[in-house]
């Protein structure tokens, strides 16, 4: 076996054993729920991400492959219009059938087929496959993150407030543990100058990206400044006890009207000890229910909340290019593994974008409308799945990820 046929099999050994192990805490209760219509349950996360490797590598590239279950393909395509029609995205939570077992019994099939595919295949086979394999690993990653964000939001619709990490870490997930272990006291915040100029934006070609990350191009940088590092609680607590989201002047026209059409008056987790509004803050995480820690980054904001907070702040949210160029100044600090960082640029193509070729064209250009980027990586996100370059994307409206602020300054 060669070198890369080895190594493509225990990466993605490695990947399919670690949705398992983040889906493992869970019943098969919890797996079923879908708690809003952005969530999808766990159990259609796992289904999802095995349809992809059957759909884009089994179907085209393994000779007498035989589906699991023709009617799987209806069930679990999220938004591929060119492989037909789908389940409604709302609607994944009343799958009660297949069962649990039914889509572990599925994983099997497919993973069994894809190691037959990869330990067979002759150079030209594994040329085109390798490719599309590890494209199906990084959006497995991607949904691993969401199994986490979208169970977290149902345990925090539900009264018991259970949590899914109980204790300070939950068995094959301690890899986030550091990340997401607060320090004992948020460092006074500093700013770090970057003089602007001509810059180098986007992935240079070495190693796995998605397409939209390329091409690589220039940008030009007015000079500012950037905060070392994030924004904490404590400070956020600030913010709404300064009346933040009474203050129409600091907020964006949409987001000023979100608030006060959804009721908003703090981040999505936050709640009052004992409901008194003079009570101290609780905020429900993945170990459940904990008093709020002024010195943890503040996290599960929306980008208009952000956008206001920069705003009272006397700063603002820096573009994505501003991020991706200081993420490796002098001084700077968590810039991946706490939470995603809303910037104030809007998803677009970078200048010749080009979409991928065949099934996976849908993957990311077309959501390229109505979304702000974001950049870095949250406790969530599974190790080794983030690069500078990463380009993620939400509604600004999004507040059920672990997304949070850095300021930015002109000068």
């Amino acid at each position: 076996m060669s070198v890369v046929v080895s190594g493509l099999q225990r990466a993605y050994d490695e990947v399919r054993q670690h949705s398992l192990a983040l889906a493992e805490p869970l019943s098969a209760e919890d797996q079923g729920v879908q708690s809003m219509p952005d969530a999808s349950p766990t159990k259609w996360h796992l289904a999802h991400t095995t349809w992809f490797f059957e759909t884009v590598v089994l179907k085209p590239h393994a000779p007498g492959y035989r589906p699991f279950d023709e009617r799987y393909a209806y069930l679990f395509n999220s938004y591929y219009e060119a492989l037909g029609p789908r389940h409604a995205r709302p609607q994944r939570g009343l799958l009660t059938r297949p069962s649990l077992d039914d889509v572990h019994a599925y994983r099997r099939h497919v993973d069994e087929a894809v190691a037959a595919l990869i330990a067979k295949a002759d150079a030209d086979t594994l040329a085109s496959v390798e490719p599309l394999v590890t494209l199906g690993l990084h959006h497995e990653q991607q949904h691993q993150e969401l199994i986490v964000t979208d169970m977290l939001h149902a345990f925090s619709c539900n009264p018991l407030r259970p949590a899914y990490r109980p204790g300070s870490s939950h068995g094959s997930d301690k890899r986030h543990e550091a990340a997401s272990s607060a320090p004992a006291r948020a460092q006074a915040l500093e700013w770090l100058r970057h003089d602007g100029g001509v810059v180098g934006i986007g992935h240079d070609g070495d190693g796995f990206c998605f397409d939209n990350e390329c091409p690589r191009h220039e940008y030009l940088l007015r000079p500012y400044e950037i905060a070392h590092r994030l924004a904490t609680c404590g400070e956020y607590a600030a913010f709404i006890e300064d009346g933040g989201y009474e203050r129409p002047e600091l907020w964006l026209s949409d987001g000023w009207a979100a608030i006060r059409r959804e009721g908003w008056n703090a981040p999505i987790y936050w709640s009052r000890e004992g409901d008194a509004p003079d009570g101290n803050w609780q905020v429900f995480g993945l170990t459940g229910l904990q008093a709020l820690d002024p010195d943890a980054p503040v996290s599960n904001l929306s980008f208009y909340e952000a956008a206001a907070y920069a705003e009272w702040a006397g700063a603002r949210l820096p573009t994505e290019f501003e991020w991706e160029a200081a993420f490796d100044a002098p001084g700077i600090e968590q810039m991946t593994g706490h939470v995603w960082q809303w910037t104030r640029s809007s998803y677009d193509p970078y200048p010749g974008f080009r979409p991928l070729a065949g099934v996976a064209a849908e993957y990311n250009g077309k959501f390229m409308v109505g979304q702000q980027v974001l950049r870095g990586g949250s406790i969530a996100t599974p190790p080794g799945h983030t690069r500078p370059t990463y380009r993620n994307f939400f509604p600004p409206a999004a507040r059920w990820q672990f997304t949070g602020v850095r300021l930015v300054r002109d000068l």
